[in-house]
């Protein structure tokens, strides 16, 4: 599936929980047209997954399972993936990958205010430390696709969606 087939382009919202995917998704959907695609709602739905892993609190995803799920939307183009990881999906599919970033006072209290346990909340204020999303989507990616953001404030969430949709002006226009 090439980039040229897709009348309209995916794009991956990325980062650790707690930075704002959904929000993003959610506004930028609202604001493009785009569709938004929770991977969290896939999974669940659609039985792309193994059980739930009780500790972490979250479904052990099977992820040939889940791209054989997803596979046919996206060839269609016009989906914002909303996930905490990125490098499953083969870069043929992808255009843009977004990764919100946020500041571990903001995360922290975000977490917390969701109930995670601590050390769920602990592993991911040092993956958010460490940059491993961020090192992820560099590695999987084309550098000039992969694009870091600030999500701490809530007028950052505005000028995200706004940047955003401006790349989706340019990349309209250099398909015409």
């Amino acid at each position: 599936m090439g980039t040229s087939a897709r009348e309209k382009p995916n794009i991956i919202v990325t980062g650790t929980p707690g930075v704002g995917k959904t929000s993003h998704c959610e506004l930028l959907a609202q604001s493009t047209g785009l569709k938004h695609l929770s991977i969290n709602h896939v999974v669940k739905e659609r039985g792309c997954h193994e059980g739930w892993d009780k500790e972490h609190k979250s479904w052990i995803v099977n992820e040939d399972e889940l791209l054989d799920s997803i596979e046919k939307e996206l060839y269609q183009g016009g989906y914002i993936l909303d996930w905490h990881a990125c490098d499953l999906f083969p870069e043929s599919w992808v255009d843009l990958v977004i990764v919100l970033r946020t500041d571990s006072k903001h995360l922290y209290d975000r977490l917390k205010a969701r109930d995670y346990p601590e050390q769920k909340l602990q592993e991911n204020i040092d993956t958010e430390i460490m940059e491993v999303l961020l090192d992820e989507a560099r590695n999987a990616y084309d550098q000039e696709i992969v694009i870091e953001l600030q999500s701490n404030e809530p007028e950052d969430l505005e000028t995200n969606v706004e940047r955003i949709g401006e790349w989706l002006e340019n990349w309209r226009m250099d398909k015409t």
